[in-house]
Protein backbone atom coordinates (compact mmCIF):
# COMPACT_ATOMS: atom_id res chain seq x y z
CA UNK A 1 0.00 0.00 0.00
CA UNK A 2 3.15 1.97 0.23
CA UNK A 3 3.48 2.78 -3.60
CA UNK A 4 4.67 5.74 -5.84
CA UNK A 5 1.90 5.33 -8.78
CA UNK A 6 -1.43 6.71 -9.57
CA UNK A 7 -3.09 3.71 -9.12
CA UNK A 8 -3.25 -0.14 -7.38
CA UNK A 9 -5.23 -2.79 -8.34
CA UNK A 10 -6.71 -4.98 -5.87
CA UNK A 11 -7.25 -8.69 -6.56
CA UNK A 12 -11.01 -8.51 -6.40
CA UNK A 13 -14.16 -10.97 -6.27
CA UNK A 14 -17.16 -10.29 -8.19
CA UNK A 15 -19.15 -8.96 -5.21
CA UNK A 16 -16.29 -6.79 -4.54
CA UNK A 17 -16.41 -7.96 -1.22
CA UNK A 18 -12.67 -7.43 1.00
CA UNK A 19 -12.74 -10.12 3.13
CA UNK A 20 -8.89 -11.04 3.72
CA UNK A 21 -5.38 -10.97 2.19
CA UNK A 22 -4.53 -7.73 -0.10
CA UNK A 23 -8.11 -6.93 -0.44
CA UNK A 24 -8.82 -6.30 3.34
CA UNK A 25 -5.73 -4.59 4.13
CA UNK A 26 -6.68 -2.00 1.01
CA UNK A 27 -10.31 -1.56 2.10
CA UNK A 28 -8.91 -0.65 5.90
CA UNK A 29 -6.83 1.62 4.84
CA UNK A 30 -8.84 3.15 2.38
CA UNK A 31 -11.64 3.42 4.51
CA UNK A 32 -15.44 2.91 4.15
CA UNK A 33 -15.97 4.82 1.16
CA UNK A 34 -14.08 2.51 -0.94
CA UNK A 35 -16.68 -0.30 0.43
CA UNK A 36 -19.62 1.68 -0.13
CA UNK A 37 -18.79 2.70 -3.63
CA UNK A 38 -18.02 -1.10 -4.38
CA UNK A 39 -21.21 -2.29 -2.65
CA UNK A 40 -23.43 0.73 -4.79
CA UNK A 41 -21.60 -0.79 -7.99
CA UNK A 42 -22.83 -4.78 -7.29
CA UNK A 43 -26.28 -3.03 -6.03
CA UNK A 44 -26.92 -1.34 -9.35
CA UNK A 45 -24.84 -3.41 -12.14
CA UNK A 46 -24.42 -6.92 -10.47
CA UNK A 47 -21.32 -8.79 -9.18
CA UNK A 48 -18.43 -8.29 -11.59
CA UNK A 49 -17.28 -10.76 -13.98
CA UNK A 50 -14.59 -12.45 -13.97
CA UNK A 51 -12.11 -11.17 -16.68
CA UNK A 52 -13.85 -7.21 -16.07
CA UNK A 53 -12.53 -4.50 -13.76
CA UNK A 54 -13.95 -1.63 -12.09
CA UNK A 55 -12.80 2.00 -10.37
CA UNK A 56 -13.60 3.16 -6.46
CA UNK A 57 -12.44 5.62 -4.78
CA UNK A 58 -9.26 5.60 -3.10
CA UNK A 59 -10.37 6.89 0.22
CA UNK A 60 -7.83 7.87 2.48
CA UNK A 61 -4.39 6.10 0.24
CA UNK A 62 -2.86 8.45 -1.32
CA UNK A 63 -3.55 6.88 -5.18
CA UNK A 64 -5.82 8.59 -7.69
CA UNK A 65 -8.40 5.03 -7.16
CA UNK A 66 -8.33 1.82 -6.70
CA UNK A 67 -9.43 -0.87 -9.67
CA UNK A 68 -10.51 -4.09 -8.58
CA UNK A 69 -9.93 -6.76 -11.35
CA UNK A 70 -11.85 -10.27 -11.32
CA UNK A 71 -9.73 -12.77 -11.96
CA UNK A 72 -10.30 -16.81 -12.35
CA UNK A 73 -10.49 -19.07 -9.48
CA UNK A 74 -8.54 -22.56 -10.49
CA UNK A 75 -11.33 -24.73 -12.61
CA UNK A 76 -13.32 -22.67 -13.67
CA UNK A 77 -11.30 -22.95 -17.65
CA UNK A 78 -9.41 -21.04 -19.63
CA UNK A 79 -8.00 -19.49 -16.34
CA UNK A 80 -4.97 -18.24 -18.33
CA UNK A 81 -6.62 -16.16 -20.51
CA UNK A 82 -8.82 -15.22 -18.35
CA UNK A 83 -6.69 -13.51 -16.00
CA UNK A 84 -4.75 -11.89 -19.19
CA UNK A 85 -8.33 -10.52 -19.31
CA UNK A 86 -9.13 -9.08 -15.86
CA UNK A 87 -5.70 -7.19 -15.79
CA UNK A 88 -5.78 -6.04 -19.57
CA UNK A 89 -9.05 -4.78 -18.22
CA UNK A 90 -7.50 -2.93 -15.03
CA UNK A 91 -5.15 -1.71 -16.94
CA UNK A 92 -7.58 -0.40 -19.82
CA UNK A 93 -9.54 1.50 -16.76
CA UNK A 94 -6.20 3.13 -15.62
CA UNK A 95 -5.53 3.75 -19.19
CA UNK A 96 -8.99 5.84 -19.66
CA UNK A 97 -8.27 7.96 -16.73
CA UNK A 98 -5.00 9.22 -18.03
CA UNK A 99 -3.16 7.61 -15.29
CA UNK A 100 0.43 6.94 -15.78
CA UNK A 101 1.29 4.18 -13.32
CA UNK A 102 0.11 0.99 -11.66
CA UNK A 103 0.84 -1.25 -9.11
CA UNK A 104 -1.26 -4.74 -9.00
CA UNK A 105 -0.87 -7.78 -6.82
CA UNK A 106 -0.75 -11.38 -7.63
CA UNK A 107 -3.96 -11.61 -8.82
CA UNK A 108 -5.56 -15.16 -8.59
CA UNK A 109 -2.92 -16.98 -7.13
CA UNK A 110 -3.85 -16.91 -3.68
CA UNK A 111 -7.15 -18.12 -2.64
CA UNK A 112 -8.51 -18.37 -6.12
CA UNK A 113 -5.57 -21.14 -6.34
CA UNK A 114 -4.71 -20.56 -9.91
CA UNK A 115 -0.83 -22.22 -9.97
CA UNK A 116 1.66 -19.82 -10.34
CA UNK A 117 3.49 -20.80 -13.18
CA UNK A 118 0.19 -19.73 -14.81
CA UNK A 119 -0.25 -16.65 -13.13
CA UNK A 120 3.32 -15.91 -14.02
CA UNK A 121 2.71 -16.11 -18.06
CA UNK A 122 -1.01 -14.35 -17.74
CA UNK A 123 0.78 -11.19 -15.99
CA UNK A 124 2.93 -10.92 -18.94
CA UNK A 125 1.08 -11.84 -21.50
CA UNK A 126 -1.28 -9.14 -19.71
CA UNK A 127 1.35 -6.20 -19.78
CA UNK A 128 2.59 -6.97 -23.21
CA UNK A 129 -0.81 -6.87 -24.63
CA UNK A 130 -2.23 -3.96 -23.13
CA UNK A 131 1.20 -1.86 -24.48
CA UNK A 132 0.77 -3.67 -27.94
CA UNK A 133 -2.49 -2.39 -27.91
CA UNK A 134 -2.10 1.26 -26.52
CA UNK A 135 1.83 2.05 -27.64
CA UNK A 136 0.71 5.80 -26.88
CA UNK A 137 -1.13 5.09 -23.53
CA UNK A 138 -0.72 7.52 -20.59
CA UNK A 139 -0.17 4.00 -18.60
CA UNK A 140 3.91 4.07 -18.71
CA UNK A 141 4.65 2.17 -15.82
CA UNK A 142 2.99 -1.34 -14.22
CA UNK A 143 4.42 -2.40 -11.43
CA UNK A 144 4.21 -6.23 -10.56
CA UNK A 145 4.19 -6.23 -6.15
CA UNK A 146 4.52 -9.78 -4.95
CA UNK A 147 5.44 -11.32 -1.55
CA UNK A 148 8.25 -13.51 -1.24
CA UNK A 149 7.53 -16.90 -3.10
CA UNK A 150 7.36 -18.79 -6.50
CA UNK A 151 6.35 -16.23 -8.10
CA UNK A 152 8.77 -13.40 -8.41
CA UNK A 153 11.19 -15.98 -10.17
CA UNK A 154 8.74 -17.70 -12.83
CA UNK A 155 7.44 -14.05 -14.05
CA UNK A 156 11.17 -12.96 -14.58
CA UNK A 157 11.01 -16.68 -16.63
CA UNK A 158 8.41 -15.59 -18.42
CA UNK A 159 9.52 -12.48 -19.11
CA UNK A 160 13.12 -14.12 -20.82
CA UNK A 161 10.98 -16.72 -22.32
CA UNK A 162 8.88 -14.06 -24.20
CA UNK A 163 5.23 -15.09 -23.11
Amino acid sequence: LEQDVDAIVNAANGHLAHGGGVAAAIARAAGPPLVEEGDLIVAECGPVPVGEAVVTTAGRLPFEGVIHAVGPHLGLGHEEDRLVQALGAAFGRAHERGWASVAFPAVSSGIFAVPPDVCARAYVRAARGFFAAHPDSSVRTLRLCLFDGPLGPLVAAALREGR
